[in-house]
């Protein structure tokens, strides 16, 4: 396990600040940036422990988040535990070929998934009103969903909530509001479950998940302060936020290209 200078804890709880702060202003797709700025900010060079990492801090944060929307009345258990298990066995299985796959391989898969990820928030931030509307829980179509989705979320070591959201509303009928609310039950299950397994193969460095969390708790708080301040200028920087995922996505694709001697 990497031993953290003390300039690198500091960068750890920044980051995690950074990462906490994007969650509470834009919501899903945040916690993507959680990986790179662990590789390439703090300077922790083992993807392996940056993802088994990045995974417990992410879920962490997601089931304290959790519980102001369950207040609010934004979660729909029955979606959520049923999206939630079956995903859970996804992001478990997710999880061990992750740790199975090339440092370089799944660092570029992880590149890949950042694109996706920004083109989706521009389209989310152009449609997100048409995206809302309520259709019955289908329950043959939340497992398969939650199945998937924990397994891609399990792979990367990420919340998910990207995907989660929008499987959500597709496969259980709910309006935005309430997907979002309902999503962070899955995100965090994902997150322990994928964290627990890198745990049991020693790929967790408990003190970056504690300032990870610690940062994140407070950059969480400004976060959604920010975001009640700006109103409908929160779409605009959704699109900003996608060009930042462009322009780091593409530096990871050109490292870990240049370390395959592709470029």
């Amino acid at each position: 396990m990497p031993h953290l200078s003390a300039v690198q804890m500091v960068l750890a709880v920044l980051s995690g600040g950074v990462v906490g702060f994007t969650l509470g202003l834009i919501g899903g797709g945040g916690s993507i940036l959680a990986v790179p700025l662990l590789l390439y900010v703090v300077g922790v060079h083992d993807p392996h422990v940056v993802i088994g990492s990045t995974a417990l801090a992410v879920a962490v944060n997601a089931y304290l988040n959790l519980i102001p929307h369950w207040q609010q009345g934004h979660v729909r258990w029955r979606a959520a535990v049923a999206f939630a298990i079956p995903g859970a066995i996804g992001a478990y299985l997710g999880s061990v070929l992750g740790k199975l796959a090339d440092d370089k391989v799944i660092l570029f898969l992880f590149a890949i998934l950042m694109l996706v990820i920004a083109a989706r928030m521009v389209r989310s931030s152009r449609n997100r009103e048409a995206a809302d509307g309520e259709r019955p829980v289908r329950m043959v179509r939340v497992i398969p969903a939650g199945l998937i989705t924990g397994g891609v979320s399990g792979f990367f070591g990420i919340g998910g909530g990207f995907l989660i959201v929008p499987g959500l509303m597709f496969s259980a009928g709910l309006p935005m509001t309430e997907a979002i609310g309902t999503s962070l039950f899955s995100v965090g299950t994902f997150g322990l479950t994928t964290a627990v397994s890198y745990a049991i193969s020693g790929m967790v460095d408990w003190t970056i998940v504690a300032l990870y969390i610690g940062g994140g708790l407070v950059g969480g708080v400004i976060g959604v302060y920010a975001c009640t301040k700006l109103g409908r200028n929160v779409r605009w920087l959704q699109r900003l936020f996608a060009g930042v995922l462009v322009l780091v996505a593409g530096y990871m694709l050109y490292v870990n290209l240049t370390a395959l001697h592709v470029v």
